[in-house]
């Protein structure tokens, strides 16, 4: 049931005649609620619908980040205060209905490819972290985004995209055990026992609420899953996977300033940088093109409201994330969600940020939810990273290959980077031998450069 709006709220509503009301105080004048055709009321339920949709982040980038070696805690802790801060920068500074908090896709890279993969301290994987936000933010400061956008063919960044879905979907799998090792086949369907029961049916009621549109059918699937997993929900047998540890704690800062930003300036962690670089800055600018057409967020000359500040609040969130221990934070695109039920301010990122914080206390109960229960948000989020999948024109094999190396080399070689360095290689490659060079951007050959530094060095 819809709570009853506030007097407050009803004085910010606009007039049934369509004409917008004058400002009736401070927060419907700073952010311009009233004149953007919104109320406070609107902007606040939007803020909790993005906060619904997302809020599985909580859980999940410190379940990722643990497999680095960060303690959960300690990544929940800096997971929450950056959800915090950067939101908070968005309503305030750029004034935009959109929530920034650490991306999936970017905790995988730096877990899955920097840390397991290349073998970096997770310590030097944040300085990595740190090094990209600050070349995001020069790109966002200096407006140069224009230049980087034409450089990289369409083809290729909707395969990054579509590449990291499957990535993560991989792990989800093998997070849960449904996917198992296999000297024979590689990989292989794990043990039909209680663990992977569990895991498959909060798939699929995930998956049904998904359909069903239910706000934070993520957060509630695993919720659902950690309820079948734990000793008063599951009726079969297997280990027992949650243990009561307590409900509430202080914040654990113990990650915070670990950073290793000089060990991150070696020559053979630029190319890691650079991918960081890429996906973030290509992830933000997505997420702000498609918001602001979904809820006609535009200025007058037809680009995104305030992209140069959304942009550089973006940027610096990656710089500020590595100190305090987490992997980048980036634009969400569950802000959809706030943006569906109508928020159009800045109001709605700051309720964002006002709803993240009590969890900064709530981390022994957030660590009793098991690898099976976050698994499924990570199969489901897979398969959302997948929409772009479309755009790419198959018809042209000199777009299609490299995009399909992309893709495919993620989950195959269990790495981002090489799947980006592959996709990259080949269409320089492709554009080199059939006679097309003047189609290589200078961007396109110093990101092929960095891919054969990264693919000599690492391997």
């Amino acid at each position: 049931m819809e709570p009853n709006s506030s007097s407050l709220a009803d004085k910010s509503t606009a007039r049934s005649d369509g004409q917008a009301t004058r400002p009736a105080n401070w927060l419907d004048h700073y952010f311009g609620v009233t004149r953007r055709g919104s109320s406070l009321r609107t902007e606040i339920l939007a803020g909790i619908a993005t906060f619904l949709a997302s809020m599985y982040i909580i859980v999940v980038n410190p379940a990722i980040l643990s497999d680095a070696g960060i303690p959960f805690s300690a990544a929940l802790s800096a997971t929450v205060l950056i959800s915090f801060m950067s939101s908070l920068a968005m309503g305030l500074y750029a004034r935009n209905p959109i929530l920034v908090a650490p991306g999936m896709g970017m905790n995988a890279l730096f877990t899955y490819t920097l840390v397991q993969g290349a073998g970096l301290s997770w310590e030097v994987a944040l300085g990595c972290v740190f090094w990209s936000g600050v070349l995001f933010a020069i790109l966002a400061m200096f407006n140069v985004r224009k230049a980087i956008i034409e450089a990289i063919p369409p083809s290729l960044r909707y395969a990054i995209t579509c590449g990291i879905g499957l990535f993560i979907t991989f792990i989800g799998f093998k997070n849960a055990g449904f996917i198992v090792g296999s000297d024979a086949t590689l990989v292989t369907l794990g043990n039909m026992d209680a663990s992977m029961v569990t895991f498959f049916i909060g798939m699929m009621a995930t998956a049904i609420l998904v359909i069903l549109r239910f706000n934070g059918a993520l957060i509630l699937g695993i919720a659902l899953t950690t309820l079948l997993a734990s000793p008063m929900g599951r009726l079969w047998g297997g280990d027992v996977v949650v243990e009561w540890s307590g409900l509430a704690a202080w914040p654990d800062f113990s990650a915070v300033m670990q950073v290793d930003i000089w060990g991150a300036l070696k020559v053979a962690y630029l190319p890691f940088i650079f991918v960081m670089l890429f996906t973030n800055f290509f992830d933000a600018l997505s997420c702000f093109m498609a918001l602001s057409e979904s809820a006609d967020l535009k200025d007058k000359d037809g680009n995104p409201r305030n992209l140069k500040r959304s942009m550089t609040v973006d940027a610096f969130a990656s710089m500020i994330a590595a100190p305090l221990g987490t992997s980048a934070a980036q634009t969400f695109i569950e802000s959809g969600a706030g943006v569906a039920q109508g928020g159009r301010t800045g109001l709605v990122a700051v309720t964002i940020a006002l709803l993240f914080l009590p969890f900064l206390f709530l981390s022994p109960l957030l660590s009793l939810v098991p690898s099976i229960a976050t698994a499924p948000a990570l199969v489901l989020v897979g398969l959302f990273m997948l929409a772009p999948i479309s755009k790419i024109e198959w018809t042209k094999f000199d777009q299609a290959f490299p995009a399909f190396l992309a893709i495919i080399l993620m989950p195959l070689t269990y790495s981002i980077t090489l799947g980006i360095a592959f996709g990259f290689l080949s269409f320089v490659l492709i554009k080199l031998f059939t006679g097309r060079i003047e189609e290589i951007k200078p961007a396109m050959w110093v990101s092929a450069a960095l891919s054969v530094v990264m693919l000599v060095t690492t391997h």
